[in-house]
């Protein structure tokens, strides 16, 4: 442990109580982004008066029809009349429509420790592999050249430059429609600076275009000035748009106009405010436009610092995308609904990996548990009361003086033995491992000797900062070496995990988090491997980092699905892991905050997200700890967590009722852990949404586009209580189908509004009728317990008609890979319940409970499997009969005649 001197002296760096705005730039405070909404704000001064500087040499055209390429030259003209080329690139798609590239041709700044190009590289992380082009035909007269292929339709109008994609003969995005399109090309200070310059526009700002005038960054060497890239790009139609996490706001992104842009910049904030624009730990530029009959995405592949402007009216969402540094790289995807635009992002950027189902469990946590006797104490007092969990986490406590890949003796004197122990009751240990490795020790002195960090902005040696453990060397994970070299720690047998199979990663503090560094991260002009400054691959190092981990957790035990939660995380991340929402606080506004959060992730095809219950600082009254269990429950990561400085509140410290109601809460979650499992299967396919916001199940509902505070999972409509001293709330009911009440079985039927009873211990829940649900209903301490459990069915008819799906498998290697998964799904119609088997393995698991909700007189019900049949009871209740033992085999079709 580091001296309490030193500890306190760099806290003053990181805000503890709350988010200080002074650490964190606004747009004019930013030379990129205060000049880029000046050229905006000039250009719409003049309107239609405006000339633009762009245009494309039709001269240049070159066409590569089967290959789907269009390239061409983009003018931009200087003051003199003189043109700065630019490569103008456009790829039409199979599965994403549309994408543009525009990068400097001629660029040779005498720079000798920097790589000269503009960083074009962040879509090899951001998508899983190269897009794959289709074929097209094209036209051209004098003022625009016309792409054809299928349904869809690209304008390039000539001059002024514009972009216009079509799909089914309309117009559904225009890229540059009011001339915003700006890219800083490179030019000499002595050549901006010199009277009259050629190279800067009466529109144009210079503010601080080589020098960084806040008060943290003026160290920032700005080795080749302004090279910022914008685009105004326009959602016709649109009525709303989503996406571009991460911030503490609502779903539906707010007007920009009078207020800052929506910035992504992955930096540590303590405590965020909520209904803020503030950039936080994680960024994905990914944004889908809803309104009327169409949808529409826009995918903006950079890794440096962004910030959005968003313009709302009537007809359309109006945005203006500004960043730091690299090429113009955009894909842009049209279709008729969200959930398909979603489902063609996820194509090109990967869907989210399926989880073990370990990992769909509650997990304890908080920073710290103190010691061995701790940890199991925890674990014992969970079995106590009856409340099932599936992991415990350990903080950066238990290192040796913060020292990661180490224990602290004392305290973990045989890390082997606990995980054993927990092992016996199927519970799971996860550890912390950040990137900043404390200086003077083996693994630090690995990385410096090999220079395998983040260097310094000359490139001569690895970078010091300061971060938890005093002063730090940061890995940099975009060097093969350090590769090879973090694979070298997690070998079977290695200090950290050792033997253990049930040991898992959290990756917390990569955006890179940096005490005494700007805006509380790394220095902008550091070097990674390659030469590439640090401001070009800001957003996207810590996806590096948690995917360099998982890498290494694949060779330590290749047969096993790795869990990572990262803090950090870009467009690709949801491939290798899950994500929290950070530092959060035991209000009730927090609580509130989260539902959007994590609607929002799941909007952007990373929905493996939560938020920590129920507030990482400070102490929740107990009124708010259940409400936050009982709206935790639905994120698809369940997680606690808490500050170091908060008292003890597991669910079972609060006492009765208080923790019944927290009990409950969790039991429901292990109930419909099927349900969840089948879900993330379906998203790892197809990339539809785990929890589902109501605009992507009803996009044509003006109603539900501002909705937030319910949502679907799977069949079941949710309205968490998120205000105090609340007993009653209004759900929306955006159908005509029957919702069924899943505590009770009374229905709600009429589109519109309803006021349903919520007490403290209910939880406003019903199944959408024409669903089948299946569950696990046996009480087990974790789910690795229940894996050979029977099933139970829930059928919710709609004029007498359901139908459902089920997925499982081994729950924790890559076996179903190699087939060795069950997929079956449930049709009810009438008087029959039908099972038809997609794809089976050998288990022996039966469905040993049906609950139909329905008042019609049943008296009997035959089961028929394999050839043969039996009878089987049926149990009358209020609004429900129960077939009770009806024990078909899940992993064979059957069928079940009612009499």
């Amino acid at each position: 442990m580091y001296g309490t001197l030193f500890l306190l002296f760099w806290l003053a760096f990181v805000p503890v109580d709350a988010v200080k705005p002074y650490l964190f730039k606004k747009c004019s405070e930013s030379g990129f982004c205060s000049r880029n909404r000046h050229f905006a704000e000039e250009i719409a001064k003049q309107g239609d008066e405006y000339q633009s500087r762009y245009s494309v040499d039709l001269e240049s055209l070159k066409i590569d029809h089967d290959g789907g390429h269009l390239h061409a030259t983009l003018l931009k003209m200087l003051n003199d009349g003189t043109f700065v080329p630019l490569d103008l690139h456009l790829t039409t798609l199979q599965d994403a429509n549309l994408r543009v590239q525009v990068d400097e041709v001629h660029r040779s700044p005498p720079v000798t420790h920097v790589n000269p190009k503009r960083y074009n590289e962040a879509w090899k992380y951001a998508l899983q592999s190269e897009p794959k082009a289709r074929e097209f035909t094209h036209s051209v007269d004098s003022e625009k050249i016309t792409l054809n292929y299928n349904d869809y339709v690209t304008e390039i109008q000539l001059h002024p430059f514009k972009i216009t994609l079509l799909r089914n003969n309309q117009a559904q995005l225009v890229l540059n429609e009011r001339n915003f399109f700006n890219l800083e090309h490179y030019r000499t200070r002595e050549e901006q600076s010199r009277e009259n310059s050629i190279h800067i526009a009466p529109e144009e700002s210079t503010f601080d275009s080589y020098t960084d005038s806040f008060k943290d960054s003026r160290d920032d060497k700005l080795p080749f000035g302004p090279e910022s890239v914008a685009l105004d790009v326009s959602f016709l139609g649109a009525k709303a748009v989503y996406g571009i996490p991460e911030h503490a706001d609502s779903l539906s992104l707010k007007d920009t106009s009078e207020t800052e842009p929506y910035r992504l910049y992955n930096v540590d904030i303590f405590e965020y405010e909520t209904q803020s624009k503030y950039p936080m730990y994680g960024s994905i530029p990914f944004m889908i436009g809803v309104g009327g009959e169409s949808s529409a995405g826009v995918f903006w592949i950079t890794g440096s610092d962004t910030n959005v402007d968003i313009k709302k009216s009537d007809s359309q969402v109006q945005t203006h995308w500004i960043s730091e540094s690299g090429i113009l790289d955009i894909i842009l995807i049209t279709e008729d609904t969200p959930g398909q635009v979603l489902q063609s992002y996820g194509k090109l950027s990967g869907n989210s990996v399926l989880p073990n189902l370990f990992s769909l469990g509650y997990h304890q946590s908080r920073w710290n548990y103190n010691d061995e006797e701790d940890v199991l104490g925890v674990t014992a007092k969970f079995d106590e009361s009856l409340i099932p969990f599936d992991a415990i986490w350990l903080d950066i406590e238990y290192t040796d003086d913060k020292k990661y890949f180490t224990w602290q003796k004392e305290a973990f004197p045989d890390p082997d033995r606990m995980m054993r122990k927990l092992d016996q009751t199927g519970r799971t240990l996860i550890v912390i491992i950040d990137p900043h490795l404390k200086v003077g020790y083996e693994i630090s002195d690995t990385v410096i000797q090999k220079k395998i960090g983040i260097l310094k902005s000359d490139g001569s040696d690895v970078y010091h900062g300061h971060s938890w453990p005093g002063e730090s060397v940061w890995i940099d994970s975009m060097h093969p070496d350090a590769q090879l070299f973090w694979d070298e720690q997690f070998v079977n047998g290695s200090n950290l995990l050792g033997h253990s199979t049930n040991g898992h990663l959290w990756n917390d503090m990569n955006e890179p988090s940096v005490f005494n560094g700007p805006e509380t991260s790394a220095p902008r002009d550091l070097i990674h491997y390659g030469d590439w400054e640090h401001r070009s691959v800001h957003n996207l190092w810590g996806l590096t980092y948690h995917e360099m981990t998982y890498e290494s957790l694949i060779k330590r035990n290749p047969n096993l699905r790795p869990f990572i939660l990262t803090r950090s995380f870009y467009a690709g991340s949801q491939r290798t892991s899950a994500m929290w929402t950070g530092d959060n606080s035991a209000k009730w506004e927090y609580l509130r905050e989260s539902i959007p959060m994590v609607l929002t992730m799941n909007t952007v095809g990373f929905p493996f997200a939560g938020a920590d219950l129920a507030g990482f600082f400070g102490n929740p009254d107990k009124d708010l700890q259940v409400r936050w269990y009982q709206t935790g429950l639905w994120y698809p990561f369940f997680r606690a967590h808490a500050h170091i400085d908060s008292r003890r509140h597991e669910p079972y410290v609060a006492g009765e009722p208080y923790t019944s109601y927290m009990r409950d809460a969790i039991k429901l979650r292990y109930k419909l852990l099927p349900l969840y499992y089948t879900l993330f299967q379906k998203n790892s396919v197809s990339g539809t949404p785990v929890v589902s916001p109501m605009a992507f199940e009803y996009p044509s509902d003006s109603e539900v586009l501002e909705m937030d505070n319910q949502f679907f999972v799977g069949p079941l409509l949710v309205k968490p209580v998120t205000s105090p001293d609340t007993d009653k709330v209004s759900i929306y009911i955006p159908d005509d189908k029957p919702y069924y009440d899943l505590q009770n079985y009374t229905v709600l039927q009429g589109k519109g509004y309803h006021d349903v009873d919520a007490p403290l211990d209910k939880i406003p829940v019903f199944i959408r009728g024409g669903s089948i649900l299946i569950t696990k209903e046996r009480y087990r301490r974790s789910s690795k317990l229940m894996k050979n459990d029977p099933y139970t069915l829930y059928v919710a008819p709609s004029e007498s008609a359901a139908t459902g799906e089920l997925y499982f498998d081994d729950g924790e290697t890559f076996a179903y890979q190699d087939g060795e998964f069950v997929l079956t799904t449930f049709e009810f119609t009438g008087n029959k319940i039908v099972s038809t088997v997609k794809n089976s393995y050998d288990t022996s698991i039966i469905i040993e409970k049906i609950v139909v909700l329905s008042d019609k007189e049943v008296t009997k019900a035959t089961v028929e499997q394999d050839g043969e049949s039996w009878t089987a009871e049926i149990v009358p209740q209020d609004h429900s009969f129960v077939i009770r033992n009806p024990k078909p085999l899940v992993a064979k079709s059957w069928t079940i005649t009612l009499h």
